[in-house]
């Protein structure tokens, strides 16, 4: 797919991997739609950013736990660009809650925004997918390949994440492509202590830590380049999963 021009969709695009994926999806003269919930200050700082670059953005606020306003979220960014060929599904919640600790809120938080609202905001999205021939990238995550008990909820989200992107490449085929990045750790919390970062660091194969441009990187490949790629799942994680 030729980037330039083209009009993307990147959902928590107001803070952390969804900013840095938006900024790189700008770069390559995309016309963005940046969505956001709580990070309105974020979202609305990099839109002056990318128009002050001279590109396109507009900013799109919705509660994405809420699947009405996930299904509709595409529609309104079809209004406003008259078109849709790239959805990157990143917005999600990561919650630190063992198996013994979870309550049914917490399970509906995690699995609403990181399971739910990637297959409605997707099903509002097909029709203008369909008539563009454009891709869908999903955000999984190590976690989902993986068993994480201290991120129970979110683990199960995320490998529910890794089956949906398999059912939508099917479901969306032939017109539309639908793969899905697992990242690990490309993005430590900030709160990270520098002893964690080098615990991690050092349990990586190749001995570092990861930065965004390694998920952004990945990403980029599936759009430009991975046209003959659909329904896979690339680990993004400098070997972790191999332990």
């Amino acid at each position: 797919m030729e980037l330039p021009g083209r009009v993307a969709l990147v959902t928590g695009a107001g803070q952390r991997l969804g900013r840095a994926i938006a900024v790189a999806l700008a770069g390559r003269g995309m016309r963005l739609a940046i969505h956001y919930n709580a990070s309105d200050a974020g979202a609305r700082k990099l839109q002056q950013e990318i128009t002050d670059a001279g590109g396109d953005a507009d900013c799109f606020g919705a509660d994405l736990t809420d699947a009405a306003a996930a299904r509709e979220l595409p529609s309104r960014v079809v209004e406003r660009f008259g078109s849709l060929d790239v959805l990157i599904n990143s917005a999600a919640v990561m919650r630190h809650l063992s198996f013994e600790d979870t309550t049914v809120a917490q399970w509906d938080e995690v699995l609403d925004l990181n399971l739910r609202a990637v297959f409605f905001c997707t099903q509002g999205a097909a029709g203008a997918l369909r008539a563009a021939r454009g891709k869908v990238v999903n955000l999984a995550d190590l976690g989902g390949l993986e068993p994480w008990p201290g991120y129970a909820a979110h683990s199960v989200s995320k490998a529910g994440v890794v089956m949906l992107t398999k059912v939508l490449a099917r479901a969306l085929a032939p017109e539309v492509t639908v793969n899905a990045i697992a990242p690990g750790a490309v993005l430590v919390p900030e709160s990270a202590s520098a002893d964690e970062r080098q615990r991690l660091a050092a349990s990586t194969p190749l001995q570092r830590l990861g930065t965004p441009a390694d998920a952004t990187e990945a990403i980029l490949y599936l759009l430009e380049r991975g046209d003959f790629v659909t329904g896979e799942i690339l680990v993004v994680d400098g070997g972790r999963i191999l332990r």
